[in-house]
C-alpha cells in the first residue's frame, strides 16, 4: 500500500503546521477580519465610512535568493518580516494603508517548527505595519525544493482614498528628490552577492570583514525596512508628489517609473556616502558603477519627490517621525524619463 506520505507530503506535518499557526494570525486580526485561517478563502469587511471613493491597492512579491542565508543562518523569522516589510512599501508608493496580507510558503520537506517561525516573522511584521494576516498557503513539494530548501511569497491589499492617491502626476521639474536610506541590501541583488562573495572571493557566512566591523553574513542578513510610519505623516499633510520604492533594478530602473513624461530624475552622487557593504561588493566583485546602481539600492530603499519648496520640511517631519538620516538625493529635471548620476 502506497501513501501520499511515501511520496514525500506528509499530510500531518501540514496540519501540525496550520495549528501552530492559527494563533499568530489571530494575534494580526481585528473585528474587520470575518474569516481567517482555516476556510479556503479570508474575509476582510473594508470600513466604508472612512473613505467616500476607496481605491484597493495590491502587490505581491518575495524575498529573492535572501531566502537561502536567512535559512542557512536559522533566521527564519527575520525573512518572514522581510517579506511583509517589502510589500507594505509596495503598496505604500500609492499612499496606500496596508489592510491585510497572505503569505505562501513553498517546501521540500514541512517542518512545522521552521514554518512557524516564518509565520511569527510575518505576524510581528504585520501588526508593527497596522496590517492583518489573512490567510496564506504552505505547499509541499518534494523533488522541486530539497529538503531544508524553501521560498516564500507574500501577497498585500492596501487602501487609499482616490483623491489621494500618489502616481507621480503631479511631479515637476525642479521638484526636490529626498531620500530615506536602507539597512543594507533589503532583498534585492542577493544573486549577485552570494556569487562576488562566496563563489569567487571563497568567503563564507561567518567571514569577518574589517571594512564592515562584523561578518559577511550578518551584514547581508540586515532587515528590509519599512518606511509606513516615516512616510505617513507627510502623506497626511500632502507633502507627496511621487514615492519610489528601491528594489531590483536599484535607483535607476526603479525611479523613473514614479515619474511623468518629460521628466528624469538627476541624482547627486555627492549627497550621500554609500555604505561599506556595497562598497566592499563593487571592489571584490569589480562590478561597474552602472551595474551597482542598477542591481543594488546603494544605501537608498525609498525615494520621496516633493516640491522644493517643501524639501527641508519633509526632511524635518522624517526626522520626527524617527528617521534622522533622510537627505536630498537630488532633482527632478527637464527631459527623457531616465535617472542621471552627476
Amino acid at each position: 500500500m502506497t501513501t501520499y506520505r511515501d511520496s514525500g507530503v506528509d499530510v500531518e506535518a501540514g496540519n501540525r503546521t496550520v495549528e501552530l499557526i492559527k494563533p499568530l494570525a489571530a494575534s494580526t486580526q481585528g473585528p474587520e477580519v470575518l474569516a481567517g485561517v482555516g476556510p479556503f478563502s479570508g474575509l476582510f469587511a473594508l470600513d466604508t465610512h472612512r473613505y467616500r471613493q476607496p481605491v484597493l491597492v495590491a502587490s505581491t512579491d518575495g524575498v529573492g535568493t535572501k531566502v537561502l542565508l536567512a535559512a542557512g543562518a536559522g533566521r527564519h523569522g527575520q525573512i518572514g518580516a522581510d517579506l511583509v516589510n517589502h510589500c507594505v512599501n509596495d503598496v505604500l508608493t500609492a499612499g496606500a494603508e496596508p489592510l491585510f496580507f497572505l503569505d505562501y510558503l513553498a517546501t521540500g520537506r514541512l517542518l512545522p517548527a521552521v514554518a512557524e517561525q516564518v509565520v511569527t516573522g510575518v505576524a510581528r511584521a504585520c501588526l508593527e505595519n497596522g496590517c492583518a494576516l489573512i490567510g496564506g498557503e504552505t505547499a509541499e513539494m518534494p523533488g522541486f525544493y530539497a529538503d531544508g530548501e524553501y521560498d516564500i511569497a507574500g501577497f498585500i491589499v492596501g487602501v487609499v482614498e482616490k483623491a489621494k492617491v500618489i502616481d507621480g502626476r503631479a511631479v515637476l521639474p525642479g521638484d526636490a528628490l529626498i531620500a530615506l536610506p536602507s539597512a543594507g541590501l533589503h532583498t534585492n541583488g542577493y544573486s549577485l552577492a552570494r556569487q562576488v562573495f562566496f563563489e569567487a572571493a571563497g568567503w563564507r557566512a561567518d567571514t569577518f570583514a574589517s571594512e564592515l566591523g562584523t561578518t559577511i553574513g550578518e551584514a547581508l542578513l540586515a532587515p528590509h525596512r519599512s518606511y509606513l510610519s516615516i512616510v505617513r505623516p507627510l502623506i497626511e499633510r500632502d507633502l507627496v508628489k511621487g514615492l519610489a520604492h528601491i528594489t531590483g533594478g536599484g535607483i535607476t530602473e526603479n525611479l523613473p517609473r514614479t515619474l511623468p513624461e518629460g521628466c528624469a530624475a538627476e541624482i547627486d552622487l555627492q549627497s550621500w556616502l554609500v555604505p561599506p557593504i556595497f562598497r566592499l561588493l563593487q571592489q571584490q566583485g569589480a562590478i561597474p558603477r552602472a551595474e551597482m546602481f542598477r542591481a543594488f539600492n546603494m544605501g537608498v530603499g525609498l525615494v520621496i519627490l516633493c516640491a522644493a519648496r517643501d524639501a527641508e520640511r519633509v526632511i524635518d517631519l522624517a526626522t520626527r517621525a524617527g528617521e534622522p538620516n533622510a537627505f536630498r538625493l537630488g532633482l527632478v529635471v527637464a527631459g527623457e524619463r531616465s535617472v542621471r548620476y552627476v
